[in-house]
């Protein structure tokens, strides 16, 4: 297994992963909520489902209900779904249409660029400045035809940012013109958010945990780490004797706008803190990992694919073969996961584990880290510091 060295700043706890007390501490969830998930881009949908004006998405984490919307004017804007009136949520469940947005409690309404728009008994409300009690905005970015928000922005880096270094190797796979193939899938894990993102970026458990995987890929399954992105990365095998993993090489259809190298090469980014493309040749699972409780997450998950419309009906049916193989081997590696990460919370939660080294292949781990201990250098220490230390004045960098 390949593996190459990124972001890699001296720091005297480099050899050593975060500590176990970490992942179960709800003081520090906390202060990860502050630092690193709201001041981070979160994916909501893709731009092809907000193609009416009117059209909507939500994403609900840490507390906060997020809108994004398309305007009359085309553009897309993000708002928290929060009246201005008396706090009601503006719209239910992950998507919709509405040319405008009307309060279901005193029908307070809103233009869907964001803009207050009408008030029943607008005399009663003296001081009332209609101009500044407009839907609060958040901060929304479009990369590559996905859509992105930002609760807080803290200066970080864009998501155009993050993915520079692999920008002309995403390029081909036109995810511009991509279409949602599965609705939004939510599913809770009895696990601190960490233990997820940790375990996918985790090469070295490929061949001891997954033989599917290791079947497909043999010995070419690579990691590598940038300032903040992930990249694994595996090519496909000639046979395994596996049924479902045979039926995926062998219908595999030719995809044209692709470069002969990335016809059969699996590629995997985990963009910085929490969130993860899967890439095909056939199609793009896409995951995220959202917290909930300091020992539970809800992954968010998502597929998306060129639109198979001009293709002949004997390639659709094979496209849809593939696609189904595609999901049975995945099924398997995300069971397969889903019981490794298990294990590992309940084993964080032992007394006899503070931390564990990192060797200097893990390089994904090492970056990850690295920045949890930048933004919160309570990660250093190997217990749990007393009650309180979030709420303490930070020392000035």
């Amino acid at each position: 297994m390949a593996h190459r060295f990124a972001d890699a700043g001296i720091d005297p706890d480099d050899d050593l992963s975060l500590p176990g007390w970490i992942y179960g501490d709800a003081e520090f969830q906390q202060a990860e909520i502050e630092r690193v998930i709201r001041p981070s881009w979160q994916i909501v949908c893709h731009v092809g489902d907000l193609a009416k004006t009117g059209d909507y998405h939500t994403l609900d984490y840490v507390g906060e209900s997020v809108i994004v919307i398309r305007g009359a004017d085309s553009e897309i804007r993000g708002f928290t779904n929060v009246c201005r009136h008396r706090a009601m949520r503006l719209v239910e469940g992950p998507a919709g249409c509405a040319k405008k947005l009307v309060c279901p409690y005193h029908a307070w309404t809103y233009d869907p660029d964001g803009r207050l728009s009408g008030v029943p008994a607008r005399s009663d409300y003296a001081t009332l400045d209609p101009a500044s009690h407009g839907l609060a905005p958040v901060g929304v970015e479009i990369w590559r035809g996905f859509v992105f928000v930002r609760l807080e922005d803290r200066g970080g880096p864009s998501v155009a940012e993050m993915m520079a270094p692999y920008d002309e190797e995403v390029a081909p796979y036109r995810f511009e013109e991509m279409r949602t193939l599965t609705p939004e899938r939510r599913r809770e894990r009895p696990v601190n958010w960490k233990n997820v993102g940790d375990n996918y970026s985790d090469g070295l458990h490929i061949p001891v945990a997954h033989p599917g995987l290791t079947r497909l890929f043999g010995r070419s399954y690579s990691v590598e780490a940038q300032p903040w992105v992930d990249r694994m990365s595996g090519y496909l095998t000639e046979r395994s004797g596996n049924f479902w993993e045979d039926v995926y090489r062998t219908h595999l259809p030719r995809a044209d706008h692709l470069p002969e190298a990335n016809q059969r090469l699996w590629l995997y980014y985990k963009l910085w803190p929490n969130q993860a493309f899967d890439i095909y040749s056939d199609q793009i699972d896409f995951m995220q990992w959202l917290p909930l409780t300091p020992t539970s997450c809800v992954l968010r998950e998502m597929s998306f694919a060129r639109p198979d419309d001009h293709l002949p009906e004997d390639q659709r049916r094979t496209m849809k073969l593939v696609r189904y193989a595609n999901w049975r081997i995945n099924r398997m590696v995300n069971a397969e996961d889903t019981w490794l990460i298990t294990r590992i919370q309940q084993g964080m939660a032992s007394r006899s584990y503070s931390v564990g080294p990192l060797g200097r292949s893990e390089v994904c781990l090492r970056s990850f880290a690295r920045k949890i201990r930048g933004l919160i250098p309570e990660a250093r220490l190997h217990q749990p510091p007393a009650p309180g230390w979030s709420r303490r004045p930070r020392a000035v960098d």
